[in-house]
């Protein structure tokens, strides 16, 4: 483990983060700002740190905060509604799994043939569970909490072990917000339901 030192785009992104995730929270459609800012400072930040599927990562999440604002407000079919939050459908689950694995042993492989990783499988695996991940917050399904709280978890650990306290401490926090994300969504996913 490297020395800790203080850097600036840690904190920043670090608060970014935090901001981030308490407008997913609330399913506030600002969160897509807050997102696309946080990840363009995340890129140099990844990229510093030898993070390189996370840089990469960033570039893929830069798109997807513009795809989730415009899924956030266009109108469901035969609506003038935006979408509910919703159950991710069961017919999805067994591909998005094997794409899930797909992904990460892609993303292994490259890290470890093209890159200088000191971290490939943890890496790997956070980038590609949260690639699905993001997909699913773009849905609005409700689901997608359990997969932030398998990438938080991880990533706590990796990003304290390369040097990153304030995004490790930021994530530890994601795992006990994420939680009360998956509580709060489940709760207005039923209201919505009922009316």
């Amino acid at each position: 483990m490297e020395h800790f030192s203080f850097n600036w785009l840690d904190i920043i992104t670090a608060a970014l983060g935090l901001t981030y995730i308490l407008l997913e929270l609330r399913a506030s459609l600002w969160m897509w700002v807050v997102g696309f800012v946080m990840q363009a400072l995340g890129i140099v930040l990844y990229y510093q740190k030898g993070l390189y599927a996370d840089c990469g990562m960033e570039f893929y999440y830069l798109t997807m905060t513009v795809y989730g604002w415009w899924r956030w407000i266009k109108p469901k079919a035969n609506s003038q509604k935006p979408i509910a939050i919703r159950h991710f459908p069961r017919r999805l689950v067994l591909p998005w799994l094997a794409l899930t694995a797909a992904l990460w042993a892609t993303i292994y492989l490259l890290l470890v043939t093209l890159t200088n990783s000191t971290v490939p499988l943890a890496d790997s695996f956070t980038t590609a569970l949260s690639i699905v991940g993001i997909w699913a917050l773009a849905h609005k399904y409700l689901e997608q909490w359990f997969l932030w709280i398998a990438v938080d978890v991880v990533t706590t650990v990796l990003y304290f072990y390369k040097d990153l306290p304030f995004k490790s401490s930021l994530y530890a926090l994601y795992v006990v917000i994420a939680v009360f994300g998956y509580l709060r969504w489940r709760r207005v996913m039923r209201r919505e339901q009922a009316t």
